[in-house]
């Protein structure tokens, strides 16, 4: 699951038109490579930068652009191993953000945490691994299910058979 994090001062992403735009952003990332769109979960952290927000030791309401921060923790695919797909995925991050932050002249910062797979389980079910049919189940019901454990036989949770393409 991508969990992202989106923390930005309250005069951004004021409206649900703006929200909704850039979550549609988002989510593609994940649901054009067959991944569930329940998968992705995005919250937005409204901080209000003379109290919270410090940038270089000083508010960031002493600097004349907003500044947002997403921070995203990839559960479901890792692509830290290969650099081929490292590029692919800032690539889409970047397209899917760039239209949302740059280009309303926002300074913006992301980076992506790899957090093992091994430990993540959605209602209680451990979830079918990246591409398998129980996987494209899911997606399809856009909801997690049971799921047959022969499909799971001979493959231990977090094997890297599943750090896939995004």
């Amino acid at each position: 699951m991508p969990l992202w994090l989106i923390y930005h001062p309250p005069q951004t992403f004021t409206t649900p038109e703006s929200k909704s735009a850039l979550v549609k952003s988002i989510t593609s990332i994940y649901t054009s490579s067959g991944l569930p769109a329940f998968y992705v979960v995005i919250n937005f952290i409204p901080l209000s930068p003379d109290d919270n927000t410090f940038i270089g030791g000083e508010p960031s309401s002493a600097r004349s652009k907003p500044f947002i921060r997403f921070v995203a923790e990839h559960i479901a695919v890792h692509v830290s191993q290969n650099p081929g797909r490292q590029e692919r995925t800032i690539k889409r991050i970047d397209d899917a953000l760039r239209p949302h932050v740059e280009e309303k002249g926002y300074d913006w910062e992301w980076h992506v945490d790899e957090t093992p797979r091994a430990l993540w389980k959605i209602n209680g079910f451990v979830p079918p691994p990246f591409g398998s049919k129980a996987e494209k189940e899911w997606a399809e019901l856009n909801r997690p299910v049971p799921w047959e454990e022969e499909e799971r036989e001979g493959n231990q949770r977090g094997d890297r058979r599943y750090v896939v393409s995004m």
